[in-house]
Order: C-alpha cells, then sequence, then structure tokens
C-alpha cells in the first residue's frame, strides 16, 4: 500500500517503523506544507496517512482508506475532510509514561531529593531524621482524584494504589466502587469530586463539552493545600481561573503540562500562556513531556502496523474514532 507521513510530528514515528509491519509497502514522508507537486501527488494518492492534522487547506487524499493518528488525540484532524469509506483511527500507549510522571511529580512533592542534595552539598543537614523541624510528608496518606478514567487514569490508578494511596474518581460513565476505586463521582457532581482528594489530576480529552470544565467554581471547591496536575489539554481547566487560584494562593499549587498556547513556526520560543505563570511559586511548569517516551513512540508504532496489517487483510480496525 501505499502510506505517508505527514508532517514533523509524524515523522518522529518513522524511524523503525518498517520493522513492526508484516509486508512491503511504499512509504513516502511528506513536510507539513504541501507545495511541491511531487508531495500533493503523493498526498492525494496515499492509501494511509499517518499525521495529526487535516483541514480543507490540505489536497484532498482520494485514495485514502485509513487516516491514523499517532495520537490518542484527534481534534485537529477534520473528518469531513476524508473522503467516503475512508477510517479515523488513534493510538494510546501513552498512559505508562503519563503515569510515571504524575508519580514522579508527586513524589517531588513529598521527598525533597534534590534540595536536600544541594544543601547537604553546603554543609546543612536540614533533613537529618531527628533533627526539629525535618519531617516530611508521605504519598501514600494522600488521595488523588482522577478526573477522566480512560487510559491514562486506569494507569495513574494501579500506580497510586501500589503507593497506598486512596482514589477518587470523575468520570462521564460513573465507575462502581472496588478494586481501584474507593470513591466515585459523575462529572455532574464535580465540586464534591474536587474537594475529595489531596491531587486532582486532569486527564479529560478537550471537546466543547469540556472546554473550561474545570473552572473557578470547581477550583474553589478543592482542599487549601490540594494539587492539581494537568496531563489533559489546557484548556479543559479555564485559563484565568487557575491562574487567580494559584497567584491568590487558594490551592496549594499546580503541575502543569498541557497549555494555552503552544510554540508555532514563525514563533518558536513562547512562554505557555499569555498570563504570566512563569512568575508564580507555586507551579511546575513542564512542556507537553509527559508521554513522550520511546516506549510510547514504539507502542503506537505497533498500533499502527497492526491496523495497516488489518486493513489490507480486510479484518476491523482497532481504536476507531467515531
Amino acid at each position: 500500500m501505499r502510506i505517508v507521513f505527514h508532517g514533523s510530528n509524524a515523522a518522529n514515528f518513522s524511524p523503525g517503523f518498517e520493522a513492526f509491519l508484516t509486508e512491503s509497502h511504499d512509504i513516502r514522508m511528506l513536510p507539513d506544507a504541501l507545495t511541491a507537486p511531487e508531495d500533493i501527488a503523493a498526498f492525494q494518492a496515499a492509501e494511509v496517512i499517518i499525521g495529526v492534522k487535516l483541514t480543507a487547506a490540505d489536497p484532498r487524499p482520494a485514495a485514502l482508506r485509513l487516516y491514523h493518528a499517532p495520537a490518542a488525540g484527534t481534534d485537529m484532524i477534520d473528518a469531513a475532510c476524508l473522503p467516503k469509506g475512508a477510517v479515523l483511527c488513534n493510538a494510546f500507549g501513552h498512559e505508562q509514561a503519563i503515569a510515571e510522571y504524575v508519580m514522579a511529580a508527586l513524589l517531588n512533592r513529598h521527598v525533597p531529593l534534590a534540595r536536600a542534595d544541594g544543601r547537604l552539598r553546603e554543609g546543612h543537614w536540614d533533613y537529618w531524621a531527628g533533627r526539629p523541624g525535618a519531617l516530611r510528608t508521605e504519598l501514600g496518606n494522600q488521595t488523588i482524584g482522577l478526573l477522566g478514567y480512560g487510559h491514562i487514569g486506569k494507569a495513574i490508578a494501579e500506580r497510586a494504589k501500589a503507593f497506598g494511596m486512596g482514589i477518587s474518581v470523575a468520570n462521564r460513565t460513573k465507575q462502581p466502587v472496588g478494586g481501584l476505586v474507593d470513591a466515585s463521582y459523575g462529572l455532574e457532581d464535580l465540586p464534591a469530586f474536587m474537594a475529595s482528594a489531596d491531587a486532582i489530576v486532569v486527564s479529560l480529552p478537550l471537546n466543547e463539552a469540556t472546554r473550561g470544565f474545570v473552572n473557578a467554581p470547581a477550583l474553589a471547591a478543592m482542599r487549601p493545600e490540594a494539587v492539581i496536575i494537568n496531563v489533559g489539554r489546557g484548556p479543559v481547566i479555564d485559563e484565568q481561573a487557575l491562574y487567580d487560584a494559584l497567584a491568590e494562593k487558594r490551592i496549594g499549587g499546580a503541575i502543569i503540562d498541557t497549555w494555552y498556547q503552544y510554540p508555532t513556526p514563525d514563533a518558536p520560543t513562547t512562554l505557555p500562556s499569555a498570563l504570566p505563570f512563569q512568575r508564580l511559586d507555586n507551579l511546575v511548569m513542564t512542556p507537553h513531556m509527559s508521554g513522550w517516551t520511546n516506549g510510547t513512540v514504539r507502542r503506537r508504532q505497533q498500533t499502527i502496523a497492526e491496523n495497516i496489517a488489518r486493513l489490507a487483510a480486510g479484518t476491523a480496525l482497532v481504536n476507531v474514532v467515531g
């Protein structure tokens, strides 16, 4: 089959990809901007496109049978631009990496290794056992609240439970209590859920129903010392409400990995918000890195290759969107 990787993001999944394929295929790499005649022709003739963005401004891929996002999110892929009969699929495999990121971020709040190391290098024994004021907190005494209980939420719950944490879940489909879940809420019970935990992890996808879903009243319902972590999509948490809650110290802090504005080709160096989050001292900022590991890439390559094999064999595809 004719397969193209469209754009710089998709190109990350090309090295080593052929090793996962069971048959030989015609594979081409295409740039983000399709301006050269040969690139346009390859895009139009592709039977499989691996990419993250499809709009009406792109050439119409008339021969397309499968558009495969190498990620979970497909919000930049306009399904109306797919030809009749083409299937849109996505890929997960990032939940393991994101769960490790969340646990590392939470552990860092309870086990101050970097600060202890830095102080001891200067001769200061601030955290010496038995020293007054050296006691620290334990992660296992905390409750974690998972806003969204899909692939990411379940992976976090497994690791959090291993640390002895209590687990609250809020999900569109209310989860039964038992096993990993200690308390369950529907999304309509957001204030009660937000008050139920010491750490709130947001992993909801972004759509019209979830944009700004975690708003000022929701943040106001949090425990005063609680921390909020966003590994879903930035705009799920209302930008101004989050900044205000942190700036006014109404919550204990935040760890934010997904943001409100991102670099562009014209502005490769940019702050992640128009608001001055970088000035806050109760916030850890990371550049949308939580799921980006070699394991994530490998697992997503395997999913894409499996769907290509299924397409060739005429069997049902996995991870079909919509």
